[in-house]
């Protein structure tokens, strides 16, 4: 337990902190972990970036905090081996620690020969003596491997080439799901090598508009941007609560949003009408919503 003291902890402590927090541990965490105050939380801030800058740490996505080369304490792993003693071992589904091999993780399975070579599951990891130690959480669907890349033409025919600098490969187009060339897609790849094939299933648009800088990190990252059905069903239910006593409905107005087509969020919109009011004839009643302004 942290006894909160005044001021920035040192980098040392909050490498420490970060290794033995029983939560995932972001700038939110440590913060309160340490007790800082509003000024110090600002410090704080400049000093993970000076961390992360030095190799100190890293971040998973989430903005989750751990040590470099280490491993995110709740991540998605890929089943790569079982032994002769028929212990399971897995890798981290994404390593971006370059120079650094991604670290093998001996399994705890709840039933012996449950997991196959391949299978990828959520688990909890723990660094146990020289190695490290995933306790499985839940079995993951099988991901279908996607590409997110830019498509071009050639001799008449269409090539996806891949939008990450480490791993440039072209994959030829079966299928281009309406998307043209120039265009920024999504695509999954299915057969085998050497005849592996792309067929879009997301057409993205243009790859320097703004939003697509935003998609291509997601991508890169492996940042989730899909809602789970439980999330999903947690909404429609929460949005068929009634509103509180002194709240205005405003749902039935047709608010139009006016952010351009390519903006990375569209939370900016108007309504107007004319006004029927006698005392102000010839006037108009408007309505601006603008979801960033208290």
């Amino acid at each position: 337990m942290y006894k909160p003291k005044a001021g920035l902890p040192t980098r040392e402590q909050i490498l420490d902190f970060i290794a033995t927090s029983d939560v995932p541990a972001g700038k939110r965490e440590i913060a309160k972990g340490f007790g800082l105050s509003a000024q110090d939380k600002v410090g704080l801030k400049a000093l993970l970036k000076d961390m992360a800058d030095e190799g100190l740490i890293d971040s998973a996505p989430g903005r989750a905090f751990h040590k470099m080369g280490g491993i995110p304490k709740v991540t998605v792993l890929r089943i790569a081996d079982v032994d002769d003693g028929g212990n399971v071992w897995a890798v981290p589904e994404r390593w971006e620690a370059e120079g650094i091999p991604p670290p093998r993780l001996r399994v705890r399975e709840r039933k012996r020969g449950a997991l196959g070579v391949g299978e990828r599951i959520l688990a909890r990891t723990e660094e146990a003596g020289n190695g490290w130690i995933a306790h499985p959480m839940k079995v993951l669907a099988p991901a279908s491997e996607q590409v997110l890349g830019v498509l071009r033409e050639e001799a008449g025919r269409l090539w996806l080439t891949g939008v990450d600098k480490r791993e440039r490969r072209e994959f030829a187009v079966a299928d281009a799901g309406g998307a043209a060339p120039g265009d920024l897609v999504l695509a999954e790849l299915a057969g085998k090598p050497p005849k592996i094939a792309a067929r879009v299933v997301q057409k993205l648009g243009d790859p320097f508009a703004a939003r697509s800088f935003s998609l291509i990190a997601i991508h890169k990252l492996g940042i989730p941007d899909v809602f789970s059905q439980e999330a999903l069903d947690e909404a429609e239910r929460v949005s068929k609560l009634t509103l509180g006593d002194g709240r205005e409905d405003l749902r039935d107005l047709p608010i139009v949003a006016i952010d351009p087509e390519d903006a990375r969020d569209h939370d900016d919109a108007v309504w107007a009408e004319a006004d029927d009011d006698p005392a102000n004839a010839g006037g108009w009643k408007a309505i601006v919503a603008i979801a960033d302004v208290s």
